[in-house]
């Protein structure tokens, strides 16, 4: 991996300062473009997860959802909390795909190695660092998706403030961390072995097809690790505490009582509109984020 500090013919950033900014920068814009298409599965993701809760039944599928959200509350609901979304995107994936290459170099630097379990390492401390920065902006998007009345973004956090306090914008902080840790992790170190493994035993050269394919793989690998976590995080964020006692404690209360009175299967509620999500989502992600790197002259992830 080059140097941050190196120089080609395309003229890349010099200095710390600004390498910094060309890093986190091409990750928040890969990122915003990625939630920007994929948006509207991330909200029939929330609602499966939301179906049933705290008792046992049929579920309804992706595609019932979708007509239901369209016919009652129109074509513009698939876009509900899409404003906190491209905000939280834009800081959150800079933090959490920038952070991920010093991560790895301070553990090349102190250990000498960066092989996959330091790779996870990196991906594990980035995501966690990021989604406690930006968890205010997923509290107030997951509020928004499951609202159907057109409340503002502002007046959803002026709601939550008045009602349940500011600490509830940190509510389901700890899973949140745990899956951004798991995300970035699996994310992270899945593409960057699929692609050393891709470029050793295949005719694949650096460009569109490897990074399509890198990153499919880890679409699917991070949507195994972190499909029970998403909904668990859901779970708490939308738990209202002016509307009466808790039903979650904690994450590992939540996790329970889901297995408990919805089945271990409930945990995996709106598992293919995550993959769905997130498969594409993560496709688009590094792909974008490769050109724009190549575009800025920084080297490949």
């Amino acid at each position: 991996v080059a140097s941050p500090m190196s120089g080609d013919a395309r003229s890349p950033p010099r200095g710390a300062a600004p390498y910094a900014l060309y890093q986190f920068g091409t990750s928040g814009a890969a990122v915003a473009v990625a939630t920007a298409v994929t948006h509207p599965l991330d909200v029939i993701k929330i609602r499966l997860q939301m179906q049933l809760a705290g008792q046992r039944g049929n579920l309804v599928g992706m595609g019932a959802i979708f007509t239901q959200m369209v016919e009652r509350e129109g074509p513009r609901s698939l876009y509900l909390g899409f404003a906190p979304a491209l905000t939280r995107s834009l800081i959150y994936g800079g933090l959490r795909l920038g952070l991920y290459e010093p991560c790895k170099h301070v553990c090349s630097y102190a250990f000498g190695s960066t092989n996959f379990a330091f790779k996870f390492a990196s991906g594990v401390v980035a995501g966690a660092l990021a989604t406690a920065l930006t968890n205010p902006m997923e509290v107030l998007k997951v509020r928004s998706q499951m609202s159907t009345s057109r409340i503002s973004t502002i007046g959803v956090m002026r709601e939550i403030v008045s009602e349940e306090g500011v600490k509830a914008l940190w509510k389901g902080v700890g899973p949140a961390m745990v899956r951004a840790g798991c995300l970035t992790a699996s994310q992270m170190a899945t593409y960057d072995e699929a692609k050393q493994v891709l470029l050793m035993w295949t005719p694949l050269e650096e460009g569109f097809q490897l990074h399509l394919m890198s990153s499919c793989i880890a679409g699917t690998a991070g949507t195994l690790v972190t499909a029970p976590i998403d909904m668990i995080k859901t779970r708490l964020m939308l738990q209202r505490e002016s509307k009466g006692a808790r039903v979650y404690r904690n994450g590992f209360h939540c996790a329970y009582q889901v297995v408990l009175t919805e089945g271990v299967k409930a945990l995996y509620k709106g598992g293919f509109a995550t993959f769905a999500r997130l498969g594409p989502q993560t496709a688009i992600t590094f792909v974008a984020c490769e050109k724009l790197r190549e575009l800025a002259g920084m080297s490949a992830i």
